[in-house]
C-alpha cells in the first residue's frame, strides 16, 4: 500500500510499504477514507521528537471503513464506518478504568524508552515515534488498529467525513483543554494559539459557558477564523504586549484560566527571547520553546488555572515555577483521553452545536503529502488544516 513516511528532518515521502495484517485477536484493519496533518506532526517533521526512524508511517488523525477484524472484536464488523482515536488504549488497565485512556498501561510496547525520558510511560500513539510504540500511522491507505473493541467509534449515519474526522484528536483535545479550566458562568478564558486545536478550545470554552474567550496568535487568517467561528476576541501578539493587553481587557485581574494550545515550538516577536529558546532547542540543550506556556502562567489571574494541551516532549528552560507556586495557580495538562469524549462530542455534532469542518482550509490527495507538509509548516495560502484522501 501507499503511505506517507518520515524520511528525515523536514522530509516526508510517499512510499510503498507492506499492507497491515491482523496480529492480535483484538485488532482490526481499517481502509482509510480521510486523514489529516496535525500541528503535532510538525514536531516530528521538524525533528524535535526523539526515536523517529526513517520509513515510519505518520498520521494519528484518521477514519475509514473496517475491512477485517480479529476474533476478539465483537462490536465491529467489515463495512462499519469508524473514527479512530489517536491514543491506543486497552480498556482494562487501571488508567483505562479511570478514563485516563492516553495513559494506558498496556498499549506501549516500548514503555522502557518513554520511562527514561518521562518517568512513566503514557499510552501508545499511532504514527508518533518509537518512544510511543512505533505504531504505523494513518496517513496511508490502510491501518492496523489494536484494541479495536475499545477505541474506534462507529458513525452510523450520513454525517460526512469532514464533520467527524476530528473526533480522532483535535476536537476532543480542544474540548478537554477547556474542560480542564473548570469554567464557571462569567469566566474569561484566554487561548494561546489559533491553530485548529486552539480554535476548538475557544469554541469549547463557549460551549461550556465562558462569558469571554480571548485568542492570541499572529496570523490574521487564524485570528479572523477565531472571531468568525468561535465568537472570540483576539490579540495579535506581534503588534501588542500580550500581558498588558490582557490586564487591560480584564480590569487588571487577568483571565480566569489560560489554555496553551501551542506547545513546544512557540514563536515570540522579540528576536533575543525567541533566539534564546530556538538556539537551545536546535543544540538539543532543551527540547521545548515554551514561550507561550511561560506567558500563559504570567497572565493568569491569581488562583486561576493554566491548561496545557500543546505538545511537549521533554525539558523546558526558564519555567516560572515561582509564579505558579506563589500565586496559587493550578496547572492541568495531558494528552487527550479521546475515547472519553467521542460519544458526547459526536452528539454535539449531530445536534448542530458545533461543525468541526470550519478549520479545514485545504483538501489534498495522500500522494501530495510532501507538498502538504511544506504548506502546513510555512502557512502557505493561509493554510490552517489539511485533509488528505488516499
Amino acid at each position: 500500500m501507499k503511505a506517507n513516511c518520515w524520511t528525515g528532518r523536514n522530509t516526508v515521502e510517499i512510499e510503498r510499504v507492506p499492507d497491515p495484517q491482523i496480529l492480535n485477536p483484538r485488532d482490526a484493519i481499517v481502509r482509510i477514507t480521510s486523514t489529516a496533518i496535525c500541528g503535532s506532526d510538525l514536531h516530528l517533521y521538524d525533528g524535535y521528537v526523539p526515536t523517529m526512524k526513517k520509513g515510519d508511517v505518520l498520521g494519528h488523525e484518521f477514519m475509514g471503513e473496517v475491512v477485517e477484524v480479529g476474533p476478539g472484536v465483537s462490536n465491529l464488523r467489515p463495512g462499519d464506518r469508524v473514527v479512530v482515536p489517536f491514543p491506543i488504549a486497552c480498556g482494562n488497565c487501571w488508567s483505562c478504568e479511570h478514563e485516563l485512556y492516553s495513559l494506558c498501561e498496556n498499549s506501549n510496547p516500548n514503555a522502557g524508552i518513554a520511562e527514561k525520558l518521562l518517568g512513566h510511560s503514557p499510552a501508545g500513539v499511532f504514527g508518533y515515534s518509537h518512544m510511543l510504540g512505533g505504531y504505523p500511522g494513518g496517513q496511508a491507505e490502510y491501518a492496523r488498529v489494536p484494541f479495536a473493541d475499545v477505541g474506534p467509534i462507529k458513525i452510523e449515519d450520513d454525517l460526512p467525513d469532514e464533520k467527524v474526522l476530528f473526533l480522532s484528536d483535535i476536537l476532543p483535545t480542544g474540548y478537554m483543554g477547556a474542560e480542564m479550566c473548570g469554567i464557571s458562568p462569567g469566566d474569561t478564558i484566554a487561548v494561546w494559539g489559533a491553530g485548529p486545536v486552539g480554535q476548538f478550545a475557544a469554541a469549547s470554552a463557549r460551549l461550556l459557558g465562558a462569558e469571554r474567550v480571548i485568542v492570541i496568535d499572529r496570523f490574521p487568517h487564524r485570528l479572523r477564523m477565531a472571531r468568525e467561528h468561535t465568537g472570540a476576541e483576539t490579540i495579535d501578539y506581534a503588534e501588542t504586549d500580550v500581558l498588558e493587553e490582557l490586564r487591560e481587557m480584564t480590569a487588571g485581574r487577568g483571565p480566569d484560566a489560560c489554555i496553551d494550545a501551542v506547545g513546544m515550538e512557540a514563536h515570540h516577536p522579540n528576536p533575543a527571547m525567541y533566539g534564546y529558546d530556538r538556539a537551545k532547542q536546535a543544540a538539543r540543550l532543551e527540547t521545548e520553546r515554551p514561550y507561550a506556556l511561560r506567558e500563559a502562567i504570567m497572565a493568569c489571574r491569581n488562583g486561576g488555572v493554566v491548561s496545557v494541551i500543546g505538545v511537549y516532549t521533554g525539558l523546558a528552560d526558564k519555567f516560572p515555577m515561582g509564579a505558579l507556586m506563589n500565586r496559587s495557580l493550578t496547572l492541568r495538562t495531558g494528552q487527550c483521553h479521546t475515547q472519553k469524549y467521542l460519544r458526547p462530542l459526536l452528539d454535539r455534532i449531530r445536534n448542530g452545536e458545533i461543525d468541526p469542518s470550519f478549520v479545514i482550509s485545504h483538501r489534498m490527495r495522500l500522494d501530495q503529502a510532501p507538498r502538504a507538509y511544506e504548506m502546513f509548516k510555512n502557512k502557505v495560502d493561509d493554510c490552517t488544516k489539511i485533509v488528505l484522501t488516499p
